[in-house]
C-alpha cells in the first residue's frame, strides 16, 4: 500500500469547519452529536457559528479538530468504502491530530479522544501563567540551526525547538524572554524570517511538563486497542502499534519535539506516495509538499471534498 491518512493540528481550525459534511452526512452528524454528549457541550454549535476566540481556546480546538477529521474518516467509509486497514500504509497526525489518527485506526474511541483532548488542552493552558511562555516561528532554517540558535538563547531559561514541520520551517517553544532573544539571534545568523506565533502557551517544550504529568494520570484510564494501521509517532518519527508504547509516546509528545519532517520522511522511505489529510484545512499538504517532492497529495474536510474523492475513486 502507498498511501498515508494524516491528521491536522492546532492552527488548521476555523469558523463552519465540519458544517457541511453534518449537513450532507448522517455520519459525520453522529460524530458531531458523540463529541457534544462527551464533553457535556455543545461544541459543534461553537465549530459552526463561533466566534473564533471561542473555538480558537486550547479546550475547544483540540477536540473540534478531531471530531471534524473523525466526521470525515466515517464519511468516507460509509460512502467511499474507505477501508484504514486496507487502504493505508500508516496514519499520522501533527500533535494533537495524533489523537485523531488513533481514534481513526480504533485504538480509542471518538468519546475517550475527546475528553484526552480536553483534559489535555485545559492542562497544556494551564501549565504555564498567561504571558510568561512564547512560540516563534523560524523559515529558512533547518533543526540543527534551529537548534542551535534555542541553546544560545536560553541564558538558563527554556527555549526548545518544537516542531520541525519540514521545508525549513521550525518553531522554537519556551519562556517569553528566551524566544524572544532566539528572535534575535535567528536574524544574526541568516534565517530568513523569524516572528512571535499568536499562541496561548509554549507548547513542545519542557515548561509543558505539568501537562504531560496530566495526560500520563488521564491516559493511564482509557482502554487503548492495537490500532488497524501502524501510526507513524511524533517523537519518534517510527511507527508504533504496541498500546502501551502509544500510551507512553502520547505522554512524551506534550513536552516533546514534534518530529513531523522526518516522520513523513520515514512514511516516504517506507513507499508511501499518497498523504491524504482528513479534517480541517490543508496546513499538512502544504507542509508535505515542500518535505517530499512530487508526492500525490489531497485534503478532505468538505461534502464537496468527499465527492471530489468518490469521483477519483470510482
Amino acid at each position: 500500500m502507498t498511501t498515508a491518512f494524516i491528521f491536522p493540528g492546532q492552527g488548521s481550525q476555523a469558523v463552519g469547519m465540519g458544517k457541511s459534511l453534518a449537513e450532507a452526512f448522517p455520519a459525520a452528524k453522529a460524530v458531531f452529536d458523540e463529541v457534544d454528549a462527551a464533553l457535556s457541550q455543545k461544541l459543534s454549535a461553537v465549530m459552526w457559528d463561533g466566534p473564533l476566540d471561542e473555538l480558537t481556546l486550547t479546550a475547544n480546538a483540540q477536540p473540534a479538530l478531531m471530531a471534524v477529521s473523525l466526521a470525515v474518516v466515517r464519511v468516507l467509509e460509509s460512502e467511499a468504502g474507505l477501508d484504514l486497514k486496507r487502504d493505508a500504509a500508516f496514519v499520522a497526525g501533527h500533535s494533537l491530530g495524533e489523537y485523531s489518527a488513533l481514534a481513526a485506526a480504533g485504538t480509542f474511541s471518538i468519546t475517550d479522544a475527546a475528553r484526552l483532548l480536553r483534559i489535555r488542552g485545559d492542562a497544556m493552558q494551564k501549565a504555564v501563567p498567561a504571558g510568561q511562555g512564547a512560540m516563534a516561528a523560524l523559515l529558512g532554517a533547518e533543526l540543527d540551526l534551529a537548534r542551535s540558535i534555542a541553546s544560545d538563547a536560553a541564558q538558563g531559561e527554556v527555549c526548545e525547538a518544537a516542531n520541525d514541520n519540514g521545508g525549513g520551517q521550525v518553531v522554537l517553544s519556551g519562556a517569553k524572554a528566551a524566544v524572544e532573544r532566539a528572535i534575535a539571534l535567528a536574524g544574526e545568523r541568516g534565517v530568513k524570517r523569524a516572528m512571535l506565533l499568536p499562541v496561548s502557551a509554549p507548547f513542545h517544550c519542557a515548561l509543558m511538563q505539568p501537562a504531560a504529568d496530566a495526560m500520563r494520570e488521564a491516559l493511564a484510564k482509557v482502554a487503548m486497542q492495537a490500532p488497524v494501521v501502524p501510526v507513524v509517532a511524533n517523537v519518534g518519527a517510527a511507527p508504533l502499534s504496541d498500546p502501551e508504547a502509544i500510551r507512553a509516546s502520547l505522554v512524551a509528545q506534550v513536552t516533546g519535539t514534534v518530529r513531523w519532517r522526518e516522520c513523513v520522511q520515514a512514511m516516504a522511505a517506507a513507499g508511501v506516495t499518497d498523504f491524504v489529510e482528513l479534517g480541517s484545512g490543508k496546513v499538512l499538504a502544504g507542509l508535505v509538499k515542500r518535505i517530499v517532492a512530487g508526492s500525490a497529495l489531497l485534503s478532505i474536510g468538505t461534502a464537496e471534498d468527499i465527492a471530489a474523492y468518490k469521483a477519483r475513486n470510482a
